[in-house]
């Protein structure tokens, strides 16, 4: 059995497709409750959420939406998905392909959605069935710490023996309350910018990482340090 564990988040890490459901959520709520908001400001209402807690958000401000409102978006991000593919976040790959580390997914998308994104980019063969973790197996989202102990439960590591390599801080949180190392990644254009940088650092985090290569730099000295 291998030292460590890395869990993965999909959206904004493995490939850049936060930006790509969040400008979708921005289009149709611009549209539906005739707001003004751009995209650093849906970013910060919903970055790391699921369309569950958007909906639970959306509410708590006084903004009401229905289970078609949120299926359309859904059948939205089908489309674009089949039309448009996905593209894998430069060098990720490199590290799906180590034996260094235990690997596996956790990400808020549910099942349905996660294995349709899983086959477009091409990585199924890294992440079989027993290693993708989605929304549907925990009962609360991030920023709970659920989705990650569950992971990790099931791949047979301890918490303090995974690492989670997140884009948000809803993710970040999670990982942080399941006291596991974290790895910021922020190669979104989203993210670099200083009071994002300031947040993650709050949280008390300071693997902060803009492109993969730094990543995989960082876990081979992890590796190192365990052998």
């Amino acid at each position: 059995m291998k030292e460590k564990l890395i869990i993965w988040d999909f959206d904004g890490v493995i490939a850049d497709t936060e930006v790509i459901w969040l400008k979708i959520r921005l289009d149709a709520l611009n549209k539906k409750f005739s707001l003004n908001y751009d995209m650093q400001s849906i970013y910060k209402i919903f970055g790391g959420t699921n369309d569950s807690m958007k909906q639970k958000i959306l509410n708590d401000m006084g903004y009401e939406t229905d289970k078609n409102f949120w299926d359309e978006l859904f059948a939205q991000d089908i489309v674009y998905i089949n039309e448009h593919g996905i593209d894998l976040t430069k060098g990720v790959e490199d590290i799906f392909k180590s034996d260094k580390f235990a690997q596996c997914i956790a990400t808020s998308g549910g099942k349905f959605k996660t294995d349709i994104k899983i086959k477009c980019c091409g990585i199924r063969k890294y992440f079989p069935e027993n290693r993708v973790f989605t929304a549907d197996n925990v009962s609360v989202a991030k920023p709970e710490p659920d989705l990650f102990l569950y992971a990790a439960e099931k791949m047979g590591y301890k918490a303090e023996n995974s690492i989670v390599i997140e884009d948000s801080i809803a993710g970040m949180t999670a990982a942080k309350r399941a006291g596991m190392k974290i790895i910021a990644f922020v190669g979104n254009e989203l993210y670099k910018n200083d009071n994002f940088i300031n947040k993650i650092k709050e949280l008390g985090i300071n693997n902060i990482f803009f492109d993969m290569n730094s990543v995989k730099q960082y876990l081979e000295q992890i590796y190192l340090n365990t052998i």
